[in-house]
């Protein structure tokens, strides 16, 4: 009978017990033994060549059989596991009874593994009830939506003439503004020339309603509060003086929505032109919107049926990975996180906290999907996995030194990933 088994705790954790006979793991003496002698002179022999006694005499023994213990040990272990068939998560915990030549090695060691999840057939019926009530949504675009856009474009090409009249809303104006508390400038809190369209309440309430009748060269202060929410706290909910100076107003001129700026736009022989290519985008928006609504809900009936123990390493790791993902798109912005995590008041593990619910519902939801395709036993080709490779592999032949640096076993993963994901949620989408 084997000394070597498995217990099984709780939180998807194992404890593997080992036991190395002496004969399996004592080679291991003399290469840790030859590792050392490279490091050290012993007149007579090459760096790497001495006798294992003679090394031991050197450095001690102790440090020889704690290395040649751990080459057994990780060796040992990565046998186990592949033998086993486990799928384990991170780096083991490993404890070792006693080092001692001439003796087996045993040792213990706890690791997660990837869990358990059970789903019965229970979120059939919720996945039904989703498709019937998605069924009467519609993604064509309303007529109020397309002359929003319409607004919004005649907006971002509006002209800009200088005027020497009072300010007035929606006009854009230049001003400088000093933001003090007691007589002590606020940190931040001050701007030169500082570029501003009246009426879109990027600034405290009340800010921008005291700068309408105000003229060119013109000089005000003003006391107004912080919102209860502002997001330094130090600041929340407190008055502050407001010094402000008007340096320039300019009239935005908003052009006339017709068949020439329709033209002036490039690509359009008329407003209908434009109104039927706007059309087309909101829709295609709105269809995404509800295919992504209708998954969503899917992954919420699937997650309230499942049981499932989350190794608290697979939370952790995607906390990691929305960080990672958060702070690519702060440096998109012109941001660091630091710089950032100043802005609002919180530091790192502030978001970590906030962000632990949703790291718990992504990984049950990647978990639940995952067990669905093999319920349903959904498979994708081969053949299609490299053909969505390539793809991506063709997009980044255009970024320098992009393609050689992508790890390919994971690009092929991954996309098998997207893609079973993609076969569960049509094949939900039939229920």
């Amino acid at each position: 009978m084997s000394d070597n088994n498995i217990k099984r705790l709780g939180g998807s954790k194992l404890e593997i017990t080992i036991n190395i006979p002496r004969s399996k793991w004592e080679p291991y003496l003399d290469m840790a033994a030859a590792e050392a002698s490279k490091e050290i002179k012993i007149a007579g022999f090459r760096p790497g060549k001495a006798p294992r006694k003679l090394v031991e005499q050197k450095v001690g023994q102790e440090p020889i059989l704690n290395q040649a213990a751990e080459k057994a040990i990780q060796k040992a272990y990565v046998d186990f596991i592949v033998k086993e068939k486990l799928e384990v998560l991170g780096s083991p915990e490993v404890v070792i009874d006693e080092i001692k030549e001439g003796a087996d090695l045993k040792f213990k060691a706890r690791v997660a593994v990837m869990p358990e999840v059970k789903i019965g057939d229970g979120y059939r019926k919720g996945i039904k009830e989703v498709n019937k009530e998605y069924a009467k949504k519609s993604p064509v675009a309303a007529d109020e939506d397309i002359k929003l856009e319409l607004d919004k474009l005649a907006n971002s090409r509006a002209k800009l003439v200088t005027v020497r009249r009072e300010a007035k809303n929606g006009d854009a104006v230049e001003i400088d503004f000093n933001i003090e508390r007691g007589g002590v400038p606020i940190e931040n809190g001050s701007g030169k020339n500082h570029p501003l369209v009246i009426g879109k309440g990027v600034f405290v309430s009340g800010f921008e309603e005291n700068i309408v009748g105000m003229k060119e060269g013109e000089q005000k202060e003003v006391e107004l509060k912080f919102p209860d929410d502002y997001h330094q706290k130090d600041l929340a909910g407190k008055p502050a003086n407001f010094k402000i100076k008007l340096n320039l107003v300019q009239e935005r001129q908003i052009p006339e929505i017709n068949d020439e700026f329709a033209k002036s736009l490039g690509q359009f022989a008329d407003l209908e032109a434009l109104k039927k290519n706007i059309r087309e985008g909101l829709e295609h928006e709105n269809k995404h919107k509800i295919s992504e609504q209708k998954r969503n809900e899917y992954l919420d009936k699937i997650i309230a049926e499942m049981e499932i123990e989350l190794p608290e390493i697979l939370i952790s790791e995607e906390i990691k990975k929305m960080l990672g993902e958060f702070e690519y798109q702060i440096q998109a912005m012109g941001m660091d996180l630091e710089g950032y995590l100043g802005k609002i008041g919180k530091k790192k593990e502030d978001l970590e906290k906030d962000w632990r619910p949703q790291a718990e519902k992504r990984v049950k939801s990647a978990l639940a999907l995952k067990e669905i395709a093999k319920q349903e036993e959904i498979k994708v080709e081969s053949k299609k996995i490299e053909e969505e490779m390539n793809k991506t592999l063709t997009y980044y032949k255009n970024i320098k030194d992009m393609e050689k640096n992508i790890n390919l076993e994971r690009l092929y993963n991954y996309t098998k990933g997207l893609l079973e994901n993609e076969a569960v949620f049509e094949r939900l989408e039939k229920l």
